[in-house]
């Protein structure tokens, strides 16, 4: 694999990262949407599991974002160290 399809590689995994966030996202809301409508209802058995469901769902969210960081330097050092950097649209003119 040379430098260029790595770096295409790299932003590949960052895009499905961001979509990994973006559903974890969703997930939690859907949890708290449940937690609002079971306030009236009171269920037990909601009540029990869903404040965990929220914990998990809400790490998992921070251990994605802290990934997406280290991933997204790792890509920045990588370009900039294989001289991948896209030529400025003035150069190209």
């Amino acid at each position: 694999m040379d430098k260029m399809e790595k770096k295409e590689a790299i932003d590949k995994i960052l895009r499905e990262l961001e979509d990994l966030k973006n559903s974890e996202t969703s997930v939690l809301k859907k949890v708290a949407q449940i937690e609002a409508d079971n306030i009236n209802l009171g269920l037990g058995i909601l009540d029990k599991s869903l404040p965990d469901l929220h914990e998990n769902a809400d790490k998992s969210i921070e251990a994605i974002d802290s990934l997406l960081v280290s991933f997204t330097e790792h890509r920045d050092k990588f370009v900039k160290d294989n001289n991948l950097e896209p030529a400025d649209e003035t150069e190209t003119s």
